[in-house]
């Protein structure tokens, strides 16, 4: 028997076939994301509610044990932390089939790149707005125990009170290892830890000897292999790079020296991409979303620095 001429395809059941979009929407998503990769991430996907409760147990301390004498017992009332999965944002296209038929396949690419992009950006932002969080801070703004910038005379970190003069925050050794030094005090594990830093200050560290050094990038002369945004390595310490580093006033960007368990990211829809025909508009209409918390879990594992 001939095969017939009105065959169901790949082409014409397109419509149904939206796995393109979701795989480059989601490489995309991933490839935008800096700090998502460097918190604690939790997985509730699938799973019902809108509140996280992440228990926050109490150090405690040994004792020494007295001859004949009972153990000394430890109790503590244990803490907690309450994520709300409040964030739900979506990436919406409508392509009419006129635009489908003549424009050319990069503009698909376009818009999964785009969408991808978008949402991770939107991630990181949120992530990085923890740092108003951190030390004693109230999530408002950067005026916080844990915020700084550099002196304008040895380098040595100061307070950021919301306002840097013209000849401070130039970013210097003496102070980057103060700012170390916090996360030292604190008890705060090395491993683990992340400096993630804006292109501003990329470009400073790439013009200083010390930072160029094998003996911090921990490869021969001084090449780096950029992957994921690293930049190098210093004092142990793995460095990034993000362009999506606040700007809290005008001339100064935001870098930040924490811990991975700092801060958490909860996702309970990681990047969902789905695709209708609508007919009334004789278009595809193409939408990507996610719905995820973020919440600072321990205040004083990190740092933010204010740079010129």
């Amino acid at each position: 028997m001939p095969l017939g001429t009105n065959n169901v395809t790949t082409t014409t059941a397109a419509k149904f076939i939206p796995e393109i979009w979701s795989d480059e929407i989601v490489a995309a998503y991933k490839k935008s994301l800096v700090l998502a990769n460097l918190v604690n991430k939790m997985n509730f996907r699938g799973k019902k509610g809108d509140t996280v409760h992440i228990p926050k147990p109490t150090r405690g301390t040994a004792s020494a044990k007295v001859a004949s004498s009972q153990v000394n017992l430890i109790a503590a009332t244990e803490d907690e932390v309450i994520v709300n999965i409040d964030k739900h944002y979506e990436y919406s296209r409508l392509i009419e089939d006129i635009v489908t038929v003549q424009a050319l396949p990069s503009l698909r690419r376009f818009y999964t790149d785009d969408a991808g992009y978008s949402l991770g950006v939107q991630v990181d932002t949120d992530l990085w707005s923890l740092f108003k969080s951190i030390g004693d801070g109230d999530g408002n703004d950067y005026t916080n125990s844990r915020t700084f910038t550099f002196t304008d005379s040895t380098g040595a970190l100061i307070a950021y009170d919301g306002s840097v003069s013209a000849t401070e925050g130039k970013f210097a050794d003496l102070g980057f290892r103060q700012a170390i030094q916090y996360l030292d005090d604190a008890d705060v594990p090395m491993d683990g830890r992340a400096f993630v830093i804006p292109p501003v200050l990329r470009n400073a560290l790439m013009g200083t000897d010390r930072y160029t050094e094998q003996a911090f990038t921990g490869e021969a002369g001084g090449a780096n292999t950029i992957r994921n945004g690293r930049v190098g390595n210093l004092y142990g310490i793995e460095v990034f790079i993000s362009s999506n580093a606040p700007t809290p006033e005008s001339g100064k960007r935001l870098a930040g020296l924490f811990h991975r368990d700092a801060f958490t990211l909860v996702e309970q829809m990681g990047v969902r991409s789905q695709t209708q025909y609508k007919q009334e508009y004789l278009a595809d209409l193409m939408t990507a979303d996610t719905l995820y918390g973020v919440k600072t879990i321990r205040p004083d594992s990190a740092v933010a620095l204010i740079v010129d």
